[in-house]
């Protein structure tokens, strides 16, 4: 089959379910209110809360959501065939992800942009608030130790990213200060980013920079690490007009138009699809593929992350509450065409079946290097790049997606510590200073504490994808019953939610043999964490949500 008609049907229907599913949700059921007071407006301190421009908080939204999980995701799970990754990816596109973020984004907003941790105190109960913490708490540590991780293993093995990447930053800084302070128009500061971050490609592919290999008696790679922390810590402190703002817009413009390349590269190329449609001779011991594959394709299907952004920076910074179906829909759009990318990417970008074999040997093979090997052959193929500026455009999509989600979900992280003193009562840890070095503390003590080379972070990367889809349900389950307690109807929300609940309940339980099969105690206590977690959750959820329906029900009868 040829890439071009995937391509289309993928596009096509995504796009249709911005402009008609998407629609129907936000009129409908969310009832979005033009005149509705933001929490931006009502509680603006020029730092979190600011009103943003909706094109410039779609840029923060899509950047932040799309890390390299959704490259990485589909990278992997393309080794069950590309049509079942396809299809997860489409759909969870239009009916999982879009609803449950532009829903995170209004449940927030309707709640002074509560986090969704805090909002499920308010609306379930203590007892499910502390349980989803610990949930979110866990789920930002591995982002945030995993992510620096890929960024500065590709900066180490991509070095001609490195200009175009620390560039970004600086051009960030100028356009932020372009918009605020000199009220430059948004078109012509787009335009001048836009020219600087291509020139800075370009640049770097001339001229690689690398750290060298020992610095004060650290690696390279863990020198690397160090300096992105250092860099989210400074970057989670400073208002969010600043750095976070502009400079998530202009990598979200930049990374759009890469993937404008290369779908134009396919267009040019039509290259065939050589991967199997379904893969009927997996190596051994690829696990089965339901539930995993719901939980290898997270982002760009559906993420718990994404709920973590909605209700975390960007319902601070929602200037009208229409315009969540832009950034929230529209931002999971943008994830969606990013992971049917790496799904083209990684199934038409080589050669012959042969070749597409010889990296998809076992589970987990793939990922970024396929993603960026098989999407550097599309775009030489389709447009001529040079071998050399091609990996490097595709480095730098991945490096800028990871880096501005790092710098929200330390940003995030510190929300929690924070959040953590207002509800025990704890002054200082109210603060945003400590908030954050207790944030990057606890990042670097899992990412040195375990092995010494700065990526321990990995070890317990293998519960993300259970750990993520968990807390897309439990997004999901705090929309619903918002939903029901305002009559509304529940469906939209209630039928991804069971699916999630029950193909990550069945994922961790599969995860639970493993590790005790592996003998690993720690992942192995940590998913028994993680399974009393969901389950309290969801006995205390379905009380509320059943106690509410029967009080509508009583309500209709007796009105």
């Amino acid at each position: 089959m040829n890439a071009i008609y995937l391509m289309l049907i993928g596009l096509a229907a995504m796009a249709l379910g911005y402009f008609v599913y998407a629609k129907f949700i936000c009129e409908k059921i969310f009832k979005v209110d033009p005149m509705f007071l933001t929490p931006a407006h009502e509680l603006n301190d020029g730092i979190d809360y600011v009103p943003t421009n909706k094109y410039v908080l779609w840029g923060h939204h899509f950047t932040s959501v799309a890390g390299a999980a959704p490259i990485i995701g589909p990278a992997i799970a393309v080794i069950w065939g590309w049509v079942p990754a396809f299809v997860w990816v489409v759909l969870g596109t239009i009916f999982f992800a879009g609803v449950h973020d532009a829903g995170g984004i209004w449940a927030s907003n309707r709640n002074q942009a509560k986090s969704i941790g805090s909002l499920t105190g308010d609306i379930i109960g203590k007892r499910a608030r502390s349980c989803f913490m610990i949930v979110i708490f866990l789920l930002l540590l591995m982002v945030n130790a995993v992510f620096a991780v890929v960024i500065a293993s590709q900066l180490i093995s991509f070095p001609s990213a490195t200009i175009p990447v620390w560039g970004a930053i600086v051009v960030a800084l100028i356009i932020g200060q372009l918009i605020y302070r000199r009220s430059i128009g948004l078109m012509s500061v787009t335009l001048l980013g836009v020219i600087a971050l291509y020139a800075m490609i370009y640049v770097g592919a001339e001229l690689p920079v690398s750290l060298p290999e020992q610095v004060a008696g650290l690696n390279a790679n863990q020198s690397w690490i160090i300096i992105l922390f250092a860099y989210a810590a400074i970057a989670s402190l400073l208002p969010v007009w600043v750095l976070l703002q502009p400079r998530d817009y202009i990598n979200g413009i930049q990374l759009f138009i890469g993937l404008i390349l290369f779908y134009g590269a396919v267009l040019a190329a039509g290259p065939e699809i050589v991967a199997p449609a379904f893969n009927t001779d997996l190596p051994e011991g690829t696990p089965s593929i339901i539930p995993i594959l719901f939980v290898t394709i997270a982002c760009g299907a559906i993420s718990g992350f994404h709920g973590l952004v909605s209700s975390g920076t960007t319902s601070k910074q929602l200037d009208k509450e229409p315009d969540l179906r832009f950034v929230g829909y529209f931002g999971a759009v943008g994830e969606g065409s990013l992971a049917l990318s790496a799904i083209i990417a990684t199934t038409a970008g080589f050669a012959t079946l042969g070749d597409w074999q010889t990296v998809y040997h076992s589970f987990g093979q793939g990922g970024v290097g396929a993603f960026i090997q098989g999407g550097g052959n599309i775009l030489q193929q389709g447009l001529g790049l040079d071998n050399v500026l091609a990996e490097t455009l595709l480095t730098v999509m991945v490096v800028l997606f990871a880096g501005t989600t790092m710098d929200t979900s330390l940003r995030l992280q510190r929300y929690i510590f924070q959040e953590w003193g207002v509800i025990y009562r704890i002054g200082w840890l109210q603060k945003p200073l400590q908030a954050t070095l207790l944030a990057v503390g606890s990042c670097l003590l899992l990412a040195f504490g375990v092995g010494g080379d700065g990526s321990g972070g990995l070890l317990i990367w293998p519960l993300f994808g259970t750990t993520n889809q968990l807390l897309a349900g439990f997004t999901l389950l705090v929309i619903t019953v918002m939903l029901v307690k305002r009559g509304r109807p529940m469906w939209y929300t209630l039928a991804p939610l069971l699916f999630l609940l029950i193909m990550t309940t069945l994922g961790l339980l599969i995860q639970l043999k493993s590790f005790y099969d592996q003998q690993d105690w720690f992942l192995l206590s940590l998913d028994i964490v993680v399974l009393i977690a969901a389950i309290l959750i969801s006995l205390e959820s379905s009380w509320v949500l059943a106690k509410q329906i029967k009080a509508n029900k009583a309500e209709a009868v007796n009105p």
